[in-house]
């Protein structure tokens, strides 16, 4: 579902009130799989997940989705409608999957348009990811496809809940599985929309 800044923060209303002011407050428990885990313990967990499974990450995802998690990152991509000069942010998007169709999605737009050189050459898209090793892992993954050199994609080490991008800097946003293993939703969700243009939106899996 691709929103406007005005509907992201409609749905981060209706997630605050999906909470408790308790909750959100003096909870210090949050989910890690089928159980309750100390908030401040999540983040490491998760860590130590991703970075053992990093370099099998994408076989992992064909095995759990029957291979369909291609399809949902294809439709995902569709629904942002990427143009060349956009500036674009994935966040928690490591291996690159859907940076790289966002970069395909721009170039089919640049082969069909005139004059659109100059903006090609504006065009960046951010991978962000806290976990190393995922980052290695889409890098690796880019010299692969050729893309090693290519000035456009930008590898970031960051944390969802803190961006170190600047407001209103982004012309998208995507976020895929990895919002599931954020500790604080709302903190994540409030993020993307400071650094999202107004007009501009978020595609939601």
């Amino acid at each position: 579902m691709a929103v406007s800044r005005a509907s992201t923060r409609n749905l981060m209303k209706k997630l605050s009130s999906m909470l408790t002011p308790a909750s959100l407050l003096h909870s210090h428990a949050t989910s890690f799989g089928f159980k309750e885990v100390p908030e401040e313990e999540k983040g490491r967990m998760v860590g130590n997940v991703f970075s053992s499974v990093a370099a099998n990450y994408d076989l992992m995802n064909d095995l759990m989705s029957v291979g369909l998690h291609r399809l949902w990152k294809d439709r995902l991509v569709s629904k942002l409608h990427p143009f060349p000069g956009m500036k674009h942010l994935d966040v928690a998007g490591g291996t690159g999957d859907i940076a790289f169709r966002v970069l395909e999605s721009v170039n089919n737009v640049s082969s069909r348009a005139l004059h659109s050189d100059e903006l090609q050459d504006e065009t960046q898209i951010y991978v962000c990811d806290i976990n190393p090793n995922m980052l290695s892992v889409g890098k690796k993954r880019a010299l692969e496809r050729g893309l090693g050199g290519n000035r456009t994609l930008l590898w970031v080490e960051g944390d969802a809940e803190a961006l170190s991008f600047g407001d209103c800097s982004m012309d998208g946003y995507t976020i895929a599985f990895g919002i599931r293993n954020v500790t604080h939703v709302e903190k994540a969700l409030a993020e993307a929309y400071r650094v999202l243009k107004r007009g501009w939106q978020i595609p939601l899996p």
